[in-house]
């Protein structure tokens, strides 16, 4: 028998996630992916989305179909849909749907600024930011000239004031500050999260907090392994790890003092969700990538998030899983275009 908690879960949410599980049946099957692969040209891929949930998605493109065009329109659908999901939402629900956007908010502003610190103009800058991460300052992120200006002025006023303040000893907006920002924004980001659907506990918790664990460890490896060769110390890059993985705290502090790609390696040998993605990578061009095992994981997890019912999880899988569905459309898209068929095939199938 049901608890009392999850009757009242449908008084406020029962129809959204209703509706979020109504549209996950609409995410291309792995028949669609084999048929979009076969594709010769833009035109006919867009001709066999237009059988599936798509539907006529890119009727109003009456000019040359480019790759770019495909992913703004996947975005705003997307967006469309994430829309609505906010607006109908009531609280603790919608608070959850926020945070959900401020990862894009953070990959935004990162952008911006990194953008303009190679003299590219904001207004074509902010045609690149992804539509679920816009906030009204946003454009003007690209005057600030260092992270305390960026806050003081721009940020201070946004939700993503709260990540920022980790932020503010980094000196001049150079190319590695700004990555380190970017990491300590996340790192704070996925913290502020992974408490939040902790408090609010319930399947919620149970669902969602082993998804944030996942992207926490999975930051702490990424990070570690891009900092070989680099001038960031081991004391430095030890600050940039989430703290609400899995890996806490030993095998964080194992990376934090790992020398090279195989001691990393080792340190996921210890853990059996991440031991698995790194066993079967190859180093030859067309083979699988770490990034590509840890986005096959996560595919996993996300479909599996829909098995339970009565949580918000549902509502942060389906996001995931419809932007791991744009990379393959994208990535096959690609591959057309440029006439590249060897490794259309190299995408991540959901179903």
């Amino acid at each position: 028998m049901p608890g009392y908690s999850e009757f009242y879960f449908n008084v406020n949410h029962g129809y959204l996630e209703g509706l979020v599980r109504g549209f996950k049946g609409g995410i291309l099957k792995n028949a669609d992916y084999v048929n979009l692969a076969q594709c010769e040209t833009l035109e006919d891929l867009k001709l066999h989305l237009q059988t599936t949930d798509y539907g006529n998605f890119l009727a109003n493109e009456t000019g040359p179909l480019t790759v770019s065009i495909i992913d703004d329109k996947l975005k705003a659908k997307l967006l469309t849909e994430f829309t609505y999901f906010r607006n109908h939402a009531f609280e603790p629900l919608s608070t959850f749907l926020n945070y959900i956007t401020y990862s894009y908010m953070i990959d935004n502003v990162i952008l911006l600024i990194t953008g303009t610190l190679h003299q590219h103009p904001v207004e074509e800058l902010a045609l690149k930011c992804h539509p679920l991460g816009r906030f009204e300052q946003l454009e003007a992120v690209g005057i600030a000239l260092n992270p305390a200006e960026l806050f003081n002025a721009i940020l201070v006023d946004t939700p993503l004031a709260a990540f920022f303040q980790d932020c503010l000893s980094e000196n001049d907006l150079d190319e590695i500050n700004i990555e380190i920002m970017r990491n300590k924004l996340y790192k704070s980001y996925l913290e502020a999260f992974y408490t939040f659907c902790k408090k609010l506990g319930g399947t919620t918790a149970n669902i969602m907090c082993p998804l944030l664990e996942f992207e926490a460890d999975r930051r702490s490896f990424i990070i570690t392994i891009n900092s070989f060769g680099t001038e960031l110390s081991k004391e430095d890059r030890q600050k940039l790890y989430p703290t609400c993985g899995k890996l806490y705290p030993e095998g964080l502090l194992l990376l934090a003092n790992a020398e090279d790609y195989e001691q990393v390696k080792g340190v996921a040998e210890y853990y059996g969700e991440y031991r698995v993605c790194f066993e079967g990578i190859g180093g030859g061009t067309g083979e699988k990538t770490l990034e590509d095992a840890f986005f096959e994981q996560e595919v996993r997890m996300n479909v599996l998030a829909f098995n339970n019912q009565f949580h918000f999880g549902v509502f942060y899988a389906y996001v995931k899983l419809k932007e791991q569905e744009s990379r393959n459309i994208v990535w096959i898209a690609e591959c057309i275009s440029q006439r590249h068929r060897t490794k259309i095939n190299n995408y991540i199938p959901i179903f």
